[in-house]
């Protein structure tokens, strides 16, 4: 499952309901981890660039075969395109399951890796790439490092990046957000969402048994999102104002109202909202991969069968990779972030198999 239409392609690295990801949040310690202090090293054998579902998987894997593992992703919280793009959509073609909802996925694979206590390095950008003795360094973007006997590259199309909503940027993390984590935050308030895409329109039906009240707001008639979800959320309570944008945002520290201009009028009208979504999409950027040695076509990572991308110690997985035959989905990146892990046992320990055994057999 993609979401390319609301993903600009930029050409850097690669929230949700609460219940079940809290309590494996909570065991596995995921945290959006600022406080090592800069220079300070985390040392570990297997580190993941990316925490998308591959990532996650990977993690799970890594810890399976006895791996001390670190996941790193410049989004503030695991499920990467999932979390940022649908986590209320159904997904179909996960094995065994007919249907799952995108952030229930990615509350089971955090639960799958949690009992291996995998370290999470939220809203870290991997940066820069140097080789060590018998490891490999890296660096994220607030100055943490990272030894690694592995680096496993799960980043999906890159580095996230939330198109900003051109106005009432200061009240991000005060009524503004980009992501919706938890509809529950929601519940009783007046929302406006800013966007006519998939997200926009999806977050619009999740909202509205829950909110207070709920308006879309987009600069055009038409909508990117999906026509039957549209017709959906026309058909319910949802206030949807076409031709318009957010020319103001007020609030007293917090958003407490914002003023709708009609292009094609010139006319605006206040209204009265707790809560700001800006579903406008992302940009998705390899920045720094671009000046780690890897081969690159058409902003995909080539690598080998055994998931090698050429670079030493460097492997990837996942839909950022590239060979052929290559099929991007959540299901084959599964089976990539399991060759992955198995390739770069014995590189971490000369000792080790490919073939892990099978998981059946562990008691």
């Amino acid at each position: 499952m993609t979401a390319d239409e609301e993903i600009g392609q930029a050409g850097g690295n690669a929230p949700t309901a609460a219940g079940g990801r809290a309590e494996a949040e909570a065991l596995a310690g995921v945290v959006a981890d600022g406080a090592r202090p800069v220079g300070a090293a985390l040392e570990v054998d297997v580190l993941i660039v990316g925490a998308g579902p591959a990532g996650l998987f990977a993690a799970y894997y890594a810890g399976f075969r006895g791996l001390k593992t670190a996941i790193m992703d410049s989004l503030p919280e695991p499920g990467g395109q999932v979390t940022a793009m649908y986590p209320e959509k159904l997904i179909f073609d996960i094995g065994g399951f007919p249907s799952v909802r995108g952030r229930d996925l990615v509350d089971a694979l955090v639960a799958q890796a949690a009992p291996f206590q995998p370290h999470y390095l939220l809203g870290h950008q991997a940066t820069e790439l140097a080789h060590v003795e018998d490891a490999v360094l890296i660096t994220s973007s607030q100055g943490t490092h990272v030894r690694a006997k592995a680096v496993i590259i799960t980043g999906g199309l890159g580095t996230f990046t939330p198109r900003p909503l051109p106005t009432g940027s200061e009240y991000l993390g005060h009524g503004l957000a980009y992501f919706v984590p938890k509809l529950d935050d929601y519940a009783g308030m007046d929302v406006l969402i800013v966007g006519g895409g998939d997200s926009a329109f999806d977050w619009a039906q999740s909202l509205e048994p829950l909110s207070r009240s709920v308006t879309v707001v987009h600069r055009r008639k038409g909508f990117r999102a999906h026509e039957h979800t549209v017709s959906n959320v026309l058909a319910s309570s949802v206030k949807v104002l076409v031709d318009s944008q957010v020319a103001e945002v007020s609030g007293s520290g917090q958003v407490e109202a914002v003023e709708i201009l009609h292009t094609p009028t010139g006319e605006r009208q206040r209204l009265d909202i707790q809560r700001i979504v800006a579903a406008l999409g992302f940009t998705a950027d390899l920045g720094p991969l671009t000046h780690w040695g890897l081969n690159i076509q058409r902003r995909q990572i080539v690598v080998e069968t055994t998931m090698a991308t050429g670079v030493e110690r460097v492997f990837a997985a996942g839909d950022i990779t590239e060979y052929p035959g290559k099929v991007r989905l959540i299901a084959t990146g599964f089976g990539e972030a399991a060759t992955a892990v198995n390739n770069a046992a014995p590189v971490i320990n000369p000792g080790a198999h490919v073939f892990p055994g099978h998981s059946s057999n562990v008691s």
